[in-house]
Parts: structure tokens; C-alpha cells; sequence
């Protein structure tokens, strides 16, 4: 068996908890959240990074929010209620935003390190950026940014 993420460790240890403590709703999000990382853990075939971890339960998230969505307009609210409680479930494990000024020191240091200049570079710098926000920035505000230093 390949080696377990940390994240993945984590959250198998508070499932535990969790069914000890008879928690049965928090238990099953939590193993829901396991599957998800040991299915990209087995995909990749090697151990996962924990920025690999944050994408995989940032992606979860964002499944969460588009339920959510779904069910409200369907006036399921008791589906939407369980899809609330995973997504907010999740952001205990998920790291802290960073900030806009952080955000943009970041960018400034990618655009230095991979010597860009238009916007044609942009890819390079996406590629050194996201390993460093692995989980603490949402993409489109990361390459909106990126743009904008970049002039395009």
C-alpha cells in the first residue's frame, strides 16, 4: 500500500474518533473525504504532496457548493443541510485564504523567478505559483492576478 497522505492520516484519525464518539453523520463525511483522497492517492500511484491533498479537497468542496445550488433549487433542503455540513467539514481542513497583499507578493516573486514579461509567459508563472498556494487561493483569482502583472 502507498504511502498516506497527511492530510488523508488526519482525517482517517478523526473518522475514528468520530465513530468511537457514535458521531455516525461526521464519520460518514469523513469517510467520504478519505475515499476521495486514497482514489487520487491510487491514480497518481505515488504518495501525494499535501498541496495534491488540498486540490483534491478543494475540488470536494466546490462538488459540495454546486449540490448545494442544485438542491436548494429543487427544495430538497435536507439534501442541501448534509451537503452545508460536509462543505463546512471541510474547511477545517482546509488551509487559511491568503490574502490579497500576500497574493500578490507571491505573484510578483513568480513573475521575478521565471523572468516573464507578457502574457504569453503566463503559463510558466501559473506552473511556479501553483505548488505555493496549493489550496490557499482560488484559480481564477490567482490568474486573474497573474494577467493583470502581466499586462494582458
Amino acid at each position: 500500500m502507498r504511502e498516506l497522505g497527511v492530510l488523508e492520516e488526519r482525517i482517517r484519525d478523526d473518522g475514528t474518533a468520530a465513530l468511537k464518539a457514535g458521531d455516525k453523520r461526521r464519520r460518514a463525511a469523513l469517510s467520504s473525504f478519505v475515499a476521495a483522497l486514497k482514489k487520487e492517492r491510487i491514480d497518481s500511484g505515488k504518495a501525494p504532496s499535501e498541496a495534491d491533498e488540498f486540490t483534491v479537497l478543494k475540488r470536494e468542496r466546490k462538488r459540495r457548493a454546486e449540490a448545494i445550488e442544485l438542491y436548494d433549487r429543487a427544495g430538497r433542503t435536507d439534501l442541501a443541510d448534509q451537503e452545508r455540513y460536509e462543505e463546512q467539514l471541510l474547511a477545517e481542513y482546509m488551509p487559511e485564504e491568503l490574502r490579497d497583499e500576500e497574493l500578490e507578493q507571491l505573484v510578483d516573486e513568480a513573475i521575478v523567478a521565471t523572468e516573464s514579461v507578457t502574457a504569453k509567459d503566463m503559463g510558466r508563472v501559473m506552473g511556479w505559483l501553483k505548488p505555493k498556494v496549493a489550496g490557499r487561493a482560488d484559480g481564477k483569482r490567482l490568474s486573474g492576478l497573474v494577467r493583470e502583472k502581466l499586462g494582458s
